[in-house]
């Protein structure tokens, strides 16, 4: 045998893993360099094992890297939480361990009863990613429907499953002719089918079904596994929810009983309706109003501009339809929580609805109105208290003749009214139908105004402190005609002060409601200096003060620039308002008359030749002469 064709060669070759061409060497050099047949024939059968033995160190290796990769596939599905991940990583592992052009898995829809694409790897067709197969058709439908693996090297020719358009479209545009279809077997149950493909025909090896077939195995359980914890985070998820929806509504239950504690201790601690409101505003962080049953704004509390505005314009429907479904109704941005003491209406809360504004804001707000009726309930009773002992003390000191003066002034004096003060009876007509309510605003405004309030001869009757009995009239008129279905007529009378003086301000005030009847002025409200002469039609007027009424003006006029405005004016009335014959009279131009009378309308007015006006001037010219003034 050759020196330089030894069988110690191959050694070398398998050593370094040579390629297999390599091994032709030694044998080719020999014959070249001469070598016998007997040497020949040992380097042959020399070659032969050693090319035998590196196909088994290559089966070797190859099946000790699928075992390796088939672990570390293992891990990483066992390492994996997301099911996409997990879907993703057995698509990209399967392609690397089978060296395919494509792989993807399609899972079972059991609502549909087929199978569909769920991940590609390699794929370019998006018509192939999109495919979805019938149970029976396609190859994958095959291996979805019996649970065995299926090997085609020229999918397109092969007639051992069903053809489909769809299906056929889809693996042509993606060009595959070679596919390897393992099931993903997860007990009894396919829940889906892992492929390798190729785009040339050839055929998958026994090796490597088996490794698809391995990986589609652990790919299986690490599925169920993403799909066990996807419902285990589910579960905690809505357990969390829960959690947190409990711990919510224990808040909100401790919240609202703070409240519910706030607004106790404030009523028994005699707090008043704008006491309750601000606790509600600062509860439920909005702008609070609360309205009468005539939907007057009777307290706020936060900033309540939003709520009076609400309340000023179409709130009584809101307030009807809380009323009778016993909850506050929303409309926008307002609340509205109707007052009510069984089938009575009392008012309303009506809230600038904060976001958000919950359920237990809503019950808040609800129990707000509760204490508040509660509290308006207490206020009526307190005030109807006040009304009989203040009814009875205002009908003694109304009487003719006042007895029991010193025990009158100590009466009073419990109910906090000073009666040598001066006060003004003010004394008021209401239909019958009218007269509780006014009753009820009679004596809010006595109490208001540390007076008294109550019935006498048929009328309602208030004793107010103060000196203007025109002003207070008018209080009056405004404050007890809100609501009434009839005209409210009322009179003044006063000022006077001590306990034997009333009864004539009472009579005096008597007398202006007799003459605002009579004069057709029913609605009105008036004190003796409002009626100008009439006062002394009436009896107990004052002339002078009926004179400086009507012509002040122009005796300070002529007393501040030495004119004679008065005589002026005098004289046109005397000579029927003939211009010509007041200035013959007066011995002065028509033209000075004519400027004289124009300052006099400046000062007393444009209407003061109107008949009602001039009657009055003339009567106080009268009375000026009389008194020689």
């Amino acid at each position: 045998m050759s020196a330089l064709a030894t069988p110690s060669v191959f050694l070398d070759l398998l050593a370094r893993d040579a390629a297999a061409i390599e091994y032709d060497g030694p044998v080719v050099a020999a014959r070249v360099a001469g070598a016998g047949a007997e040497e020949l024939a040992g380097l042959e059968t020399a070659k032969r094992v050693a090319l035998e033995v590196r196909a088994t160190l290559a089966r070797s290796r190859r099946r000790e890297a699928e075992l390796v990769a088939l672990f570390e596939t293992a891990g990483d599905l066992a390492a994996l939480r997301d099911l996409d991940a997990v879907l993703k990583a057995i698509v990209t592992r399967a392609h690397t361990l089978i060296g395919a052009d494509v792989t993807y898995l399609t899972l079972d829809d059991p609502d549909r009863g087929d199978t569909y694409m769920r991940v590609t790897h390699g794929s370019v067709s998006a018509r192939f990613q999109s495919l979805r197969l019938e149970m029976g058709t396609g190859l994958g439908g095959l291996v979805a429907q019996t649970a065995k693996p299926y090997v085609t090297s020229d999918y397109p020719h092969d007639s051992r499953f069903r053809h489909t358009n769809e299906i056929d479209q889809g693996v042509g545009e993606e060009g595959l002719i070679a596919i390897l279809g393992v099931p993903l077997v997860l007990g009894s149950r396919v829940i889906g089918v892992l492929f390798a493909a190729n785009r040339t025909a050839r055929p998958f090896a026994r090796h490597e079904i088996t490794l698809l077939g391995s990986l589609a195995a652990h790919a299986a359980v690490a599925i169920d596994n993403a799909r066990l914890l996807q419902k285990t985070r589910d579960a905690l998820s809505e357990l969390r929810s829960a959690n947190e929806l409990v711990r919510a509504h224990s808040a909100a239950v401790e919240r609202a009983a703070a409240v519910h504690d706030k607004l106790a201790d404030l009523v028994l601690r005699g707090g008043d309706v704008e006491g309750i409101a601000g606790v509600v505003a600062e509860a439920l962080g909005g702008g609070l109003a609360v309205v009468d049953a005539d939907g007057m704004v009777t307290a706020v509390a936060g900033d309540a501009a939003g709520p009076a505005a609400g309340a000023g314009a179409s709130s009584s429907e809101l307030v009807a339809t809380s009323a009778a479904t016993g909850h506050a109704v929303r409309s926008g941005d307002l609340v509205v929580a109707a007052v009510a003491a069984a089938a009575e209406p009392l008012g309303a809360l009506i809230l600038s609805a904060p976001e958000p504004f919950s359920d237990v804001d809503q019950r808040i707000l609800e129990r707000a109105a509760l204490v508040v009726a509660l509290r308006l309930l207490m206020r009526r009773s307190e005030a109807e208290a006040a009304e009989r002992l203040g009814g009875d003390l205002l009908d003694d000191l109304l009487a003719v003749p006042v007895r029991h003066t010193s025990t009158l002034a100590e009466r009073a004096r419990r109910v906090g009214v000073d009666l040598d003060r001066p006060h003004i009876v003010v004394a008021a007509d209401a239909a019958p139908a009218d007269r509780p309510r006014a009753h009820f605003a009679a004596g809010r405004l006595a109490k208001s105004e540390g007076g008294l309030a109550g019935s006498h001869e048929g009328r309602i009757v208030l004793l107010l402190p103060g000196d203007d009995p025109s002003g207070a009239a008018q209080r009056v008129l405004t404050a007890l005609r809100a609501g009434l279905g009839n005209p409210l007529t009322v009179g003044a009378g006063g000022p006077k002060a001590g306990v034997a003086a009333y009864a004539e301000a009472h009579a005096e005030a008597v007398r202006c409601l007799s003459a605002l009847h009579a004069l057709g002025r029913d609605g009105c409200a008036a004190a003796h200096s409002d009626l100008g002469f009439l006062a002394l039609v009436l009896g107990g007027g004052d002339p002078g003060a009926v004179m400086r009424d009507a012509l002040g003006p122009l005796i300070d006029y002529d007393a501040k620039r030495g004119t004679d405005l008065l005589g002026t004016v005098e004289q046109y009335f005397a000579c029927g308002r003939s211009l010509g014959r007041t200035g013959e009279a007066l011995h002065i131009h028509v033209n000075t008359v004519t400027q004289r009378l124009d300052r006099t309308a400046r000062l007393l007015g444009g209407d003061w030749q109107e008949p009602g006006r001039s009657l009055e001037i003339q009567l106080a010219l009268q009375i000026r002469r009389v008194m020689g003034l």
